[in-house]
């Protein structure tokens, strides 16, 4: 993240590299009973030596498809710039939230733990009873300890604050899921 000076206001961003993106694949679906068409959409060129046989033909790291209403004189081959963005634009950010590993039900879960004092040794972040024993077993859903991060997150309505065309870069106001270098998904809202 950075920042943005807006006369005597500071904006808190996150920039974005956002392509060149190519348009590898057009879809259409006319059988099922809501028809769409949707865009396959490839970024960064990957490695030829490196490049899978199923891969061959559609040679970029990542893909990702976009769903949308009409085609609007699309064809593939066709360049994706930032250029498609205004400023003051709301966009969803899909992306992989950072893992933070195995985490306790403090972390994971906001519990409080028990008191520091009245005989309550060892005992400050653990979680307490999980329930009945009647049933024998720990019910689907209880909250304990576990592995936490590392799932899909959506930020929405983020708003765009700068766009640099000659380097294919958003400035978005706030923050984004992921770590840094991490892989978005950008959506317009």
């Amino acid at each position: 993240m950075t920042q943005i000076f807006q006369g005597d206001k500071v904006i808190p961003v996150t920039k974005i590299k956002a392509g060149p993106c190519f348009i590898t694949q057009l879809k259409e679906n006319k059988i099922s009973a809501e028809p769409y068409f949707a865009v396959q959409v490839g970024f960064e060129k990957a490695n030829p030596k490196k490049v899978k046989k199923p891969q061959k033909y559609i040679p970029y790291k990542h893909l990702s498809e976009y769903k949308t209403l009409d085609k609007n004189d699309i064809k593939i081959g066709d360049e994706v710039k930032v250029n498609i963005f205004e400023k003051g634009d709301k966009v969803d950010l899909k992306g992989v939230s950072k893992g933070k590993g195995f985490q306790g039900v403090v972390k994971r879960h906001g519990f409080h733990g028990s008191p520091a004092s009245h005989g309550h040794k060892d005992q400050l972040r653990m979680p307490g009873s999980i329930g009945s024993t009647d049933a024998a077993r720990v019910f689907k859903g209880t909250r304990m300890g576990g592995r936490m991060g590392g799932e899909n997150v959506t930020a929405k309505n983020l708003e765009i604050i700068d766009i640099i065309p000659a380097d294919n870069l958003l400035f978005v106001k706030g923050a984004v899921p992921g770590a840094r270098n991490s892989l978005l998904k950008i959506i317009g809202v």
